[in-house]
C-alpha cells in the first residue's frame, strides 16, 4: 500500500545531517511522494531545490503567516516566479495565525489574501494554517471559493492542514471544495473532538501528512518528526474510520492525486 505524505518541511535544517535517509526510510515505509512546502521565500527556492533533486519530493511555495510582516511586492514576485516551475503542486503555506501572533494581523490578512489571488490565476489549490483563525479562514476562504465556481480548481481548491477547527468547520471547508489533512496529534491521549471529526470526515476529503519535523506521532511524540510516520498517523485513522488500512491509504492517495494532480508524472508507474 502506498501513502502521500501531503506535508512536510524537508528543506528544514533539522534533516540536513541526514535528509538522503530520511526521504530513502519514507520509501521503505510505503510513502511514495512528499509535498514539501515553503513558509517563506528562502524556504520555498529550497523546496523547489529539492523537488529537482528528489523524484518523490514536490513543493508547494508561499508565505506563512509567521512571516506576513515580511511581505512586499518583491517577495510575493519571488514566490510567483517559482510556483510556475515544474514540480510546484500548490501555493503555501498560508494562512492566519492568532495563537502566536507573530505578525499583525492585519498583515497576516493582507498576505493571505494576495496569495489566494495570485493561486486562483496561477491555477494551484492552497495549503492552509489556521490555528486559532477558524472564522477569519473560512470566512476568507468563502469569498476566494465565490469567484472559483467554473475554474480548474473547482473541487480542489485546497487543504486545511494540520486541521485544528470542530466538525462543522470541516463541513464547511469540505462544502467550498477543500480537503482536510490529519497529522500526528490524532494520535495523542489529548486528541479531544479531533477523534470525533476524523470519524465523521467523509473518506473522499481526507489527507494524511506529518508536518515534519514537527508533531512526531506517538510513539515518537517530542522527537524530529520524518515523513516514514505518514504511516503511523494512517493506521490510526483507519482504525478510528474502522476500515483497513489499505481502504485509508487507497483512499487519501488517491485524494492527494487529484489535489495536487500528481497523475502522468514520474511516479504514475509506482503509485499505480
Amino acid at each position: 500500500m502506498t501513502l502521500i505524505d501531503t506535508h512536510a518541511h524537508l528543506d528544514f535544517s533539522k534533516f540536513d545531517a541526514d535528509r538522503p535517509a530520511v526521504i530513502e526510510r519514507a520509501r521503505a515505509a510505503g510513502v511514495m511522494a512528499i509535498v514539501n512546502v515553503g513558509t517563506d521565500l528562502e524556504s520555498s527556492r529550497r523546496a523547489v531545490s529539492l523537488a529537482e533533486e528528489y523524484g518523490a519530493v514536490y513543493a508547494a511555495v508561499g508565505m506563512h503567516p509567521h512571516d506576513a510582516k515580511k511581505v512586499d511586492g518583491a517577495t510575493l514576485a519571488g514566490l510567483r516566479d517559482l510556483a510556475q516551475r515544474p514540480k510546484v503542486v500548490a501555493v503555501g503555506e498560508i494562512g492566519l495565525d492568532y495563537y502566536r501572533n507573530l505578525s499583525p494581523r492585519d498583515a497576516q490578512w493582507r498576505a493571505f489574501q494576495a496569495q489566494l489571488a495570485w493561486a486562483a490565476r496561477l491555477g494551484k489549490p492552497v495549503i492552509v494554517h489556521d490555528r486559532d483563525a477558524h472564522e477569519d479562514i473560512i470566512r476568507a476562504l468563502s469569498k476566494w471559493a465565490e469567484g472559483l465556481e467554473s475554474s480548474t480548481l473547482a473541487g480542489r481548491l485546497g487543504v486545511l492542514h494540520t486541521f485544528s477547527g470542530d466538525l462543522e468547520m470541516a463541513r464547511e471547508a469540505i462544502d467550498l471544495g477543500f480537503y482536510i489533512s490529519i497529522s500526528g496529534p490524532v494520535t495523542y491521549r489529548n486528541a479531544g473532538r479531533l477523534l470525533q471529526v476524523v470519524r465523521a470526515l467523509p473518506l473522499d476529503r481526507l489527507l494524511v501528512e506529518t508536518d515534519c519535523p514537527f508533531l512526531a506521532p506517538e510513539p515518537h511524540r517530542g522527537k524530529r518528526n520524518e515523513p516514514a510516520y505518514t504511516r503511523l498517523v494512517a493506521e490510526r485513522i483507519a482504525e478510528l474510520k474502522d476500515i483497513s488500512f489499505g481502504e485509508m491509504a487507497q483512499a487519501t492517495t488517491a485524494n492527494a492525486r487529484r489535489l495536487f494532480e500528481l497523475a502522468n508524472t514520474e511516479l504514475e508507474e509506482e503509485l499505480d
